[in-house]
Parts: structure tokens; sequence; C-alpha cells
């Protein structure tokens, strides 16, 4: 399964929540037994991340993963654009990037 590419923005000091549903060929995949794991840099190839946002299997029957960073987390984090990914992993060890893109990170003005 390639990754899919999606693009999104957070808001700087605020709640950032999105709800992802994993599907392969029009069904929903059954994540029981899977971990999930996001993270963001400045570049594909930076060695420094710019954030974590955490990835946890919400419904693994309904093959729903909720990603999440708090309010802290994202004030945190300098404006700008980072690329990202989602990654699932098998109890087998297996990874596979399901989602990938861009963040854009926009600035907090009421602190």
């Amino acid at each position: 399964m390639a990754a899919g590419t999606y693009n999104f923005t957070i808001e700087q000091g605020a709640t950032f929540t999105r709800l992802l549903t994993l599907k392969e060929n029009d069904s929903v995949m059954n994540l029981t037994g899977y971990s999930a794991a996001s993270q963001f840099r400045s570049s594909h190839d930076s060695s420094t991340v710019v954030g974590t946002i955490t990835a946890n299997i919400t419904n693994a029957s309904a093959g729903q993963i909720t990603l999440s960073m708090t309010s802290s987390g994202t004030g945190a984090i300098e404006e700008g654009i980072y690329v990202y990914d989602v990654e699932i992993t098998a109890s087998s060890g297996a990874v596979t990037r399901i989602l990938q893109g861009k963040v854009t990170l926009t600035p907090q003005v009421t602190r």
C-alpha cells in the first residue's frame, strides 16, 4: 500500500486532533496488534525532530488512529512549514508508512 498524501495546518498554541480511518481495498483495515507513530521535521533529511504527533490506535477494529498534540506542545514549536509522516508497526515488526505530507504551523497571537 502506497502512503497517502495529506497537507494540513496546526495552529501554534492550540490543541490539535485529527481522526484517521485506514482503509485497504475500500474496506476498513483491522489494526489489532498495530502501533502508530508520527513526527515532523524541517526537511526529510534533517536529523532533528521538530515535533512529535501522538498517534494512538483508538479503535483497532474500525481502523481508527487519532493524531493529537497538546496546546503546550504546539505552542513550543516555531511557525513554519515542515514535512511529516505517519507509520504503523505490526506486531511482527513490519513498518508501513500510511500518510505523508507537509504541515504548516501558523503563529499564535493570544498568549
